[in-house]
């Protein structure tokens, strides 16, 4: 009479032990250059995906380095070669669709945008930058200004300066500092992270309209505003410190937090990483404003994942999407990250003083796309300009820079 219950409990426990490895069998890859300084939110990310996803392994596939530019590069031979990872990291805008989407390689998300009910939760222009003739291709996780100059208050008091408002006064205070032995009174890094204060200066040169003319083909580069905007940029480069290729973008705030600079130029991830890491605190530890010029417009880019055709591991990026688009999930990445929520109906008291400013200013300034974090300009454009900029700051000559540059548009079909 006791073997069937032997029986019976040996069935039971082989069931259990099958169940829990049917269960511990999900996997999912996450591919971005989320590392270092920023991992700490993506890592938050993933902890809430695992809360919610138990069963499933998470492979966080980080490709690090120059801003998303060795990943792209991964990225690319993986997509080309038929083994697109399961979800990866993506500029909205043409950084996507102007790459992936229209080689159709990408799945629509609408239904999945219908079902979590996300089409009233994210604003007009987000959801426009992610769509492609009718169909959403990613989910936004957050909101980053690109367009802000940093430097310490205390700093700037000791120098008998304050932060300039337009470039003109930039230049000026940058002859005040050196003449008091401040060599380089801007800072900046390596090559992306010039291409990004160019964007600054082109855009508090031409003006919000002309920066969206350019990239519509209304203002050709080698129109004299946009030779301007070159002329400009050396001047101020000329304000930066000789040694900027040897420089990562940490390197380069950890010069301005140090007094060796006054003025920075990058996104707000610095917020991200001197709150993070540095644990500082906005508005003491470091400040703010808008990039000299630009302070009515607010340049924006978004970081998105999206879901590549192929993907081994479809049920469980869909989670992944459906926790990004969340508002948990982004409540739980942005305070962490520096920037703001994608979403409309984000908790800002969950944010430090320096995102909820930069959340009022997202409801009230000229909304404009990066051009170097592929809002406004495809890959095809971005992934040379670099070597104009490079090319530029040797030789200062503004034309060539402004040829060079008509010629990578009309390549890149910029306008047509």
């Amino acid at each position: 009479m006791k073997a069937p219950k032997l029986v019976t409990l040996s069935v039971a426990v082989t069931a259990a032990a099958l169940l829990a490895s049917a269960q511990a069998a999900g996997k999912l890859e996450i591919f971005s250059w989320w590392s270092g300084d920023e991992g700490p939110a993506l890592e938050a990310l993933i902890k809430l995906y695992g809360q919610k996803y138990p069963g499933v392994n998470v492979d966080n596939a980080t490709v690090t380095g120059g801003a998303g530019t060795n990943a792209k590069a991964v990225l690319k031979t993986r997509m080309l070669g038929g083994d697109p990872p399961d979800s990866f990291q993506a500029h909205a805008g043409q950084e996507l669709t102007g790459t992936w989407v229209v080689a159709d390689r990408m799945e629509d998300l609408s239904s999945l945008y219908k079902s979590e009910g996300w089409a009233s939760k994210f604003p007009k222009a987000v959801i426009d930058l992610i769509t492609y003739k009718g169909g959403i291709y990613s989910v936004p996780v957050n909101v980053h200004r690109s367009n802000v100059m940093w430097y310490v208050p205390a700093n700037l008091k000791k120098w008998g300066v304050t932060a300039p408002t337009n470039w003109t006064q930039f230049l000026t205070t940058c002859q005040k500092l050196k003449a008091q032995g401040l060599a380089a009174p801007l800072v900046v890094g390596e090559n992306w992270t010039q291409q990004h204060l160019w964007e600054s200066v082109a855009l508090g040169t031409l003006g919000a309209q002309g920066w969206r003319d350019l990239w519509a083909g209304k203002i050709k580069f080698t129109d004299p505003r946009a030779v301007a905007v070159w002329t400009m940029f050396g001047k101020v480069m000329d304000c930066a410190n000789k040694d900027a290729s040897s420089l990562s973008w940490q390197q380069a705030t950890d010069r301005l937090l140090a007094g060796q600079a006054a003025f920075n130029v990058m996104g707000d991830w610095a917020a991200g990483y001197m709150t993070t890491t540095k644990k500082l605190k906005p508005g003491t530890g470091f400040a703010w404003s808008a990039s000299p010029s630009t302070s009515g417009s607010f340049m924006m880019l978004a970081d998105s994942f999206g879901l590549p055709k192929g993907a081994k591991d479809r049920a469980e990026a869909l989670n992944w999407l459906k926790v990004l688009g969340s508002k948990e999930g982004q409540d739980t990445f942005n305070p962490l990250k520096g920037s703001i929520a994608a979403r409309t109906d984000s908790d800002v008291s969950k944010y430090n003083v320096y995102s909820q400013s930069a959340a009022k200013d997202w409801h009230s300034k000229q909304i404009v796309g990066s051009m170097f974090h592929g809002a406004v300009a495809p890959e095809s454009f971005t992934s040379n300009f670099g070597t104009i900029v490079d090319a530029f700051v040797s030789s200062h000559d503004a034309k060539a820079a402004a040829n060079a540059a008509q010629q990578l548009a009309t390549k890149a079909r910029i306008g047509m």
